[in-house]
């Protein structure tokens, strides 16, 4: 709340320094309209005296001012006029300086949160998917950079508190800025296959190892997307229309599932018994390389279950057999208590050391 009123009174004051300049100026020419018109001068006259003086163009007196009463009115318009003009001008300067100041500010202040970043995201397009997209991302404490060509979009964004660039996100320079070379996931959302592609082939070259996951508005592209070097495509038209279908073929099943999803989530369901689904990467040379599930099981005295395995060719494996061997590059996924998953992962994830014991090694 002290921000916000802070910011409201920064803002404010210019604006109030502009009001005040514009009516003491007001003011003053109409004081001294008054006080020539008093010594005798036409309207007209007066009006064209006050003007000339103030603004000091200096085409001569429209009558010779010859009494000192009206010497003084006329310094008094000099004086006061300018004093009013310069306030005024002032306040208007005020106010592009701070614009100018705080948008500097603020890009500064984005890039350098930009430049932190580290296995993040980039998100291409902060439409209406890359929005919701972003917005879960946010909610979820993933950290992510968006990029976006239209002003207004980028402006939502940053009043959200997301990191976001304006520019093309085909464009090398602007995706070097949102650190694509540090970057773990692309997601090209845009609302045009053709840029997806463009984005997916730029993306590919600057970093062969990012994980890219494209958009496809047509399902003809989707070939296209992977061939150009994407991951993984998806298709949210095929995907609302198999829902749509679905509705209409199994209405009663998808009307219970859909009740089911509005009360809460299976992932909302585990975590109020205290469970949790979790990932852990099999390191080289850590104890899961050359395991197998079973022996992993029996060796922890943790509570979990293996329910799939992401093999390293990118193959999945759902309900794995509890004889399977584990190999470097694995992904096992794994549901157990939430306290106990993350020492799960780390005793798992550490290196194999190895003991010199009187000239004897042993693993």
């Amino acid at each position: 709340m002290a921000a916000t009123h802070d910011s409201t009174k920064q803002t404010s004051t210019p604006i109030r320094k502009i009001v005040t300049g514009i009516s003491s100026f007001l003011a003053i020419c109409l004081l001294a309209v008054t006080g020539y018109v008093a010594a005798g001068w036409e309207l007209s006259d007066a009006i064209y005296m006050v003007i000339i003086t103030i603004f000091g163009v200096g085409y001569g007196e429209v009558q010779p001012i010859t009494s000192p009463p009206l010497r003084l009115l006329t310094i008094t318009v000099i004086i006061t006029g300018y004093g009013a003009l310069i306030y005024t001008v002032g306040g208007c300067v005020q106010i592009l300086i701070d614009g100018e100041l705080n948008k500097a500010l603020g890009e500064r202040r984005m890039t350098k949160g930009i430049e932190r970043l580290s296995q993040h995201t980039i998100v291409c397009g902060i439409g209406r998917l890359g929005t919701i997209l972003a917005a879960e991302l946010h909610a979820a404490g993933k950290p992510f950079v968006a990029i976006d060509a239209d002003l207004q979009r980028v402006q939502e964004a940053e009043e959200r508190g997301f990191l976001i660039i304006h520019g093309d996100a085909t464009d090398e320079h602007i995706l070097e800025q949102a650190g694509i070379r540090r970057a773990s996931t692309v997601a090209s959302v845009l609302s045009q296959d053709a840029i997806n592609v463009f984005v997916t082939i730029t993306a590919r070259e600057m970093n062969p190892d990012v994980t890219i996951i494209a958009r496809g508005e047509n399902p003809r592209t989707e070939k296209k997307l992977l061939h150009a070097g994407a991951d993984k495509v998806v298709l949210p038209t095929a995907i609302g229309a198999h829902k749509l279908a679905q509705m209409i073929i199994r209405p009663t099943a998808e009307n219970m599932l859909e009740q089911i999803q509005q009360q809460s989530s299976m992932i909302d369901d585990l975590g109020q018994i205290g469970l949790r689904f979790d990932e852990i990467k099999v390191e080289p040379h850590s104890p899961m390389e050359g395991s197998k599930i079973s022996e992993i099981e029996i060796r922890s005295n943790h509570g979990f279950l293996i329910v799939g395995i992401r093999r390293g060719d990118g193959t999945n494996q759902i309900n794995p057999d509890p004889q399977t061997v584990l190999s470097s590059g694995d992904v096992v996924i794994a549901l157990g208590h939430k306290d106990d998953i993350p020492e799960l992962a780390k005793r798992f994830s550490a290196k194999k050391t190895k003991i010199v014991y009187r000239g004897a090694t042993l693993d």
